[in-house]
């Protein structure tokens, strides 16, 4: 696949030409001023969701039903009941993370959204807008002052850009990327290709749309060198997060087991796969704060496959994520600052900072790195709506992150809103406290 894309300077004045409007839209009818909320009201905060269904029954302890994620990896949150009490076999994981379970794996828990809700409380009025069909509507009725967006929405290739998409035609100020980023960072491939162009290191990869373009790749007419020649190689749904679609079979080592795994995918998820090769070295991942230049990296979480069953492959997918991690025998897979060396952990935020800005992510995201053969950090995928659970037992990575910067939960979503806020020009006012504060990150844990 070969991008046509322009210089760094023309991407970046094309971006600013794009984002004019919404910069227009967060000034008064053409104000030159600040955007500040009036002392005699609280600002109107609205909050952009999707919520998981409830389930209608207990799950089967048979291991014939999966349970649901919540997050994109790598984090292991979910609600306790959305765990099942024993590990199945392998094929029984494989079947389960492929099957309609995970159709809402992407969307957030009650408990969750309650804990967001909380935290934006501090800092106005909360207008809870479930990113439902009636969501325009709403937003228009409500007219919030900014949108918080965590919503994942569900169905199309553009799914995570619905909410800011209508913010912007609404004129509505939002939190987070824009839907470009939103939608460049979901497909994976697309997302890529532009780390490539820049310069950013990334597997070498190439995508199967069909089941004609596997036979070609299995022939050896393929960008990549006949698989022969390559393997181990990965193999993961484009579109998809909290690992939908990705357990140990995605690893291949041979031409017959690359087959049989991409036409499954295909099968399964109606949608291109992705095709890389294996980086052999250790995982990270690494939350980012904040827009631009001004945009830090928190304390790594470094991710120990030891942790895992013996025999396992050295990923965190399906299995690590929902089947073999139980609050009662909890994997002890994350260590977080990571033990890094100086130089690598140097190195490891420079790739990090690099993909967020070339990928143009806003506020917040996070990252995921692993090592090459040469122990070279390459970037594996950004997420620019991050998994953000409240309980700490649930090794959700970027308040993991944020906790060892000194940041509690409350101030990691208010930093993102008050991030946001700053980019519009929206003065926003502490209930109680004088002015806006954006929570002081522990510098000796943060790199810019």
């Amino acid at each position: 696949m070969a991008p046509l894309l322009r210089d760094s300077s023309s991407a970046a004045s094309t971006r600013n030409e794009r984002t004019r409007c919404t910069q227009h839209s967060a000034l008064e009818s053409g104000d030159s001023a600040p955007r500040t909320i009036k002392r005699d009201r609280m600002t109107r905060i609205g909050f952009a969701y999707n919520q998981k269904p409830e389930q209608s029954a207990v799950l089967a302890t048979d291991q014939s039903e999966a349970p649901r994620a919540e997050e994109e990896p790598p984090s292991t949150g979910r609600d306790d009941a959305s765990r099942i009490s024993q590990a199945p076999t392998a094929a029984a994981a494989a079947s389960a993370a492929s099957s309609a379970d995970d159709l809402y794996a992407e969307w957030d828990s009650a408990r969750t959204i309650g804990a967001i809700a909380s935290a934006l409380a501090a800092y106005g009025e909360v207008i809870q807008l479930e990113a439902t069909a009636e969501f325009p509507e709403r937003l228009r009725a409500e007219k919030p002052d900014l949108v918080f967006n965590i919503a994942e929405g569900l169905c199309g290739v553009n799914r995570e850009s619905h909410v800011p998409a209508i913010c912007e035609f609404l004129r509505v100020p939002y939190s987070g990327s824009d839907p470009l980023t939103l939608s460049l960072c979901l497909d994976k491939a697309r997302a890529k290709e532009i780390l490539s162009y820049h310069r950013v290191p990334t597997a070498p990869f190439l995508l199967v749309e069909s089941a004609k373009e596997l036979d070609r790749l299995l022939g050896g007419a393929s960008p990549l060198s006949p698989p022969s020649e390559i393997m181990p190689l990965f193999v993961k749904p484009v579109h998809e997060g909290s690992s939908k679609g990705i357990t140990e079979q995605n690893f291949v080592r041979s031409a017959d087991e690359l087959e049989a795994q991409v036409r499954r995918l295909l099968d399964t998820y109606q949608q291109a796969v992705l095709v890389e090769e294996f980086l052999p070295g250790a995982e990270f991942t690494c939350g980012v704060l904040g827009n631009g230049h001004d945009a830090r990296v928190l304390p790594i979480v470094g991710l120990n496959f030891g942790a895992l069953p013996r025999g396992s492959v050295p990923i965190y997918g399906y299995e690590a994520k929902w089947i073999w991690d139980h609050p009662e025998r909890p994997l002890e897979i994350f260590s977080c600052p990571a033990p890094l060396t100086e130089t690598m952990r140097s190195a490891i935020e420079r790739v990090v900072l690099r993909a967020y800005r070339v990928l143009a992510c806003r506020d917040w995201a996070r990252v995921d790195v692993r090592l090459d053969a040469d122990g070279v950090p390459n970037i594996v995928e950004v997420n620019p709506l991050p998994g953000i659970l409240p309980d700490s037992a649930d090794n959700s990575c970027l308040p993991k992150a944020a906790r060892a910067a000194g940041l509690s939960y409350d101030e990691l979503i208010q930093s993102c809103l008050l991030h946001a806020a700053e980019r519009y020009g929206i003065t926003m006012r502490r209930r109680g406290v004088r002015g806006r504060r954006i929570p002081a990150i522990d510098q000796s844990q943060a790199v810019a």
